[in-house]
């Protein structure tokens, strides 16, 4: 904590990165700083943000860095390094080339910001969170992956399309890995607390399944060069925020699962609460036994890809 405000750190100056920068400031909630290898790219985009204080009317410093020692003090760490997707490239794809980029960022994060909360971005989402959390050795709930917030807003999206009303009144709920087996869960999915079951056929909301669990996808066929950035950099400080601000928001993430749901010694995503010590309860929901099946299959799929690829 620098002057009596809090800090965060970002990891990774690249789209994703710098959008979550750049919406944290908007937020006023502490002094950013923002590292990458390049310390130009870094500290050019610190420059171009700080520039805009008055603007958005700031206060805070924003900062940019290859040092680790830079992020000293850090209340929550987002860590978006990493390659991003290319067209017919999946998230799994990204397996090997990250998980190098993430032990060194880890060693980072344990040497210079022992006490923070880690906020995941990188892919593939929930082998990176639990190999982080492996390679900092933090407690469980201090590492925690963006997942479900970004998949559910995704959802949100196309509800509030179908049903024809605003986004602000729906409310998703996507469990699961952040890939192609998240489980979107279309009961408890509502539009002003009514569920999306009783204002949708079972077609379209089949249909909207379908499309947030290749949400991601859809967006780099599209671009063609690179990944999707504002949605995924506004979720990841979103959690941020839920940290600094102890905001207790309930929210789907990527968080290690100890026999909830069947699943143990993996990190998938679930509901949870999310405050200033970072996970600080999971949400147990009744599932059916199909839905229950998903989420157990999604669970099991990276399970198998931790032991296989990774060696855990």
């Amino acid at each position: 904590m620098a002057n009596g405000r809090k800090k965060i750190a970002v990891i990774g100056a690249g789209n994703v990165g710098a959008t979550c920068a750049f919406v944290l400031a908007q937020k006023k909630l502490g002094d950013i700083v923002m590292l990458d290898i390049f310390e130009g790219f870094a500290k050019g985009k610190a420059l171009d943000m700080s520039q805009n204080a008055q603007i958005l009317n700031f206060d805070g410093n924003i900062t940019g860095t290859s040092d680790y020692a830079d992020i000293a003090g850090a209340d929550v760490v987002v860590v978006t390094s990493g390659f991003p997707r290319q067209p017919g490239m999946s998230r799994e794809d990204l397996i090997g080339k990250n998980a190098d980029i993430i032990k060194q960022v880890g060693e980072g994060i344990r040497e210079h910001a022992p006490d923070s909360v880690i906020v995941m971005v990188t892919n593939p989402l929930d082998l990176m969170t639990y190999h982080m959390w492996k390679i900092t050795g933090f407690p469980k709930e201090r590492v925690v992956g963006q997942a479900g917030i970004l998949d559910s807003a995704r959802m949100i999206h196309f509800v509030a399309k179908a049903v024809g009303c605003n986004e602000e009144d729906v409310s998703a709920m996507v469990l699961g890995g952040h890939g192609d087996t998240m489980v979107p869960l279309p009961r408890y999915t509502t539009c002003g607390g009514i569920p999306i079951t009783q204002l949708l056929d079972a077609q379209t909301i089949e249909e909207i399944s379908a499309r947030t669990a290749g949400g991601g996808g859809e967006i780099v066929k599209l671009l063609e060069h690179g990944s999707a950035f504002y949605a995924p950099g506004s979720a990841a400080a979103i959690m941020a925020e839920a940290v600094i601000n102890d905001r207790k928001r309930l929210i789907p993430a990527s968080t290690l699962l100890e026999g909830q749901y069947g699943l143990e010694e993996v990190f998938i995503g679930v509901p949870i609460i999310l405050g200033a010590k970072g996970v600080e309860k999971i949400i147990d929901l009744e599932l059916t036994e199909e839905e229950l099946a998903s989420l157990q299959k999604s669970g099991n799929f990276y399970k198998e890809q931790l032991r296989d690829i990774l060696g855990y």
